[in-house]
């Protein structure tokens, strides 16, 4: 039997002229992460996007895959036959059988793309409900509420026949939005925005700051779990780890404690922006929630962000911790978040920090500091960890 997964586009199908350059990046994104799973057919016609396994190639872990790759809003594992109505009738018994004994009650609902086939969508459902109802006489017919609904696909190729859709994740292809640097930490907060900047089909390049020896190789570890499980949703990336240990001894010995963190985060942007534009990255992405901590007020955030002319997205802003929390969980970094691995945002913090700082006040704290010189030397002592999808895999 042709078993075959059905990927459902979400917003692409409204790219108008640009659709079909969305279209082919979801293609290669899918190819890429089915790759090291086996041998896979993929095309796309009239905005399904068909995933057939070739030699043997593992479908159930095909389908988990698929259910992670942004772009996708529906899958359905399917199978295919000719365009015949006696067809679909044999196919669906065969194809659906333990679906049609295990469910109580079952509609057929049909979808006829392809217009000449002879029969409307109506009388299809119900000649193959009649069948379907024959062949099961213990399934009863339920249109309103049923425990099982069958469908069948007329579309240009073939007649198609699959049980309920499953949800996808959404969004746009990774990389269809261009690029953007994020930081990436080990807390619970900036595994969730990356995943949401990826989601709108942004590749991320991960940057870590990293302290040793005030945070530990396990805590740079932990940061790597974090984004490796980020993979299976944002594709390969390459971590940046940026030595930080000088950058903070020196605003520890030479500034004034309330700005500590403030002048840690504006160093941060300004090492955040050489990475992205030495990679082509238009924005920096953030983890920020405004008002959860001192440094997240909108006078903290204006003083980190007045050192960078790059865009700083924030897509946790608004959101409530709560919610947070459970996007965490939802997406598998919850449990590698909590372990009790400190970052360099806990290194040196203030006892009393400013909370409604002016820029000039900030900027006139840190000029005691050769800014450039030490935001060169940690650009040139980063250390590039690449992590894959795959090496959770083997």
């Amino acid at each position: 039997m042709n078993d075959i997964i059905l990927c459902k586009l979400g917003e692409i199908v409204l790219k108008g002229l640009n659709r079909r350059s969305f279209e082919q990046k979801l293609l290669n994104n899918i190819r890429k992460r089915l790759a090291h799973l086996g041998s896979y057919r993929v095309y796309c016609i009239q905005s399904t996007i068909y995933v057939e396994g070739e030699n043997g190639a593992d479908m159930d872990a095909a389908f988990e895959a698929l259910k992670k790759i942004f772009g996708i809003i529906k899958l359905e594992r399917a199978a295919a036959c000719e365009k015949d109505k006696d067809a679909i009738v044999a196919l669906a018994k065969e194809y659906l059988k333990k679906d049609m004994l295990r469910a109580k009650s079952f509609k057929v609902e049909s979808k006829r793309s392809d217009k000449s086939f002879p029969m409307t969508s109506i009388e299809l459902s119900q000649y193959v409900g009649g069948e379907l109802a024959e062949a099961f006489p213990d399934t009863k017919v339920d249109v309103h509420d049923p425990e099982l609904t069958v469908n069948v696909e007329i579309r240009d190729l073939a007649a198609y026949v699959h049980g309920p859709s499953v949800n996808g994740a959404g969004g746009m292809p990774v990389g269809s939005n261009g690029i953007a640097v994020t930081l990436l930490s080990g807390g619970i907060d900036s595994p969730v925005s990356t995943y949401m900047i990826a989601r709108r089909g942004v590749r991320p390049i991960p940057v870590h700051f990293f302290s040793f020896p005030y945070t530990s190789e396990l805590a740079k570890e932990k940061v790597l779990k974090l984004a490796s499980l980020l993979t299976e949703y944002c594709g390969n990336m390459t971590v940046e780890i940026v030595p930080f240990t000088h950058i903070q001894e020196e605003i520890k010995f030479n500034c004034p404690e309330e700005f500590f963190t403030l002048i840690m985060r504006r160093f941060m942007m300004r090492i955040a922006e050489r990475i992205a534009k030495d990679n082509g990255a238009k924005a920096i992405v953030t983890g920020e929630n405004l008002g959860q901590v001192a440094s997240q007020t909108m006078e903290a955030m204006t003083s980190t962000q007045a050192v960078t002319d790059l865009p700083v997205l924030q897509p946790l802003i608004g959101m409530d911790k709560e919610d947070i929390i459970r996007s965490a969980r939802r997406i598998g970094t919850f449990e590698t978040s909590i372990l009790p691995y400190e970052d360099c945002c806990t290194v040196f913090t203030p006892k009393h920090p400013r909370t409604k700082p002016k820029v000039g006040e900030v900027a006139a704290a840190e000029a005691v500091l050769d800014i450039e010189a030490l935001v060169n030397e940690a650009v040139a002592g980063i250390e590039r960890v690449k992590v894959s999808f795959a090496e959770d895999a083997t």
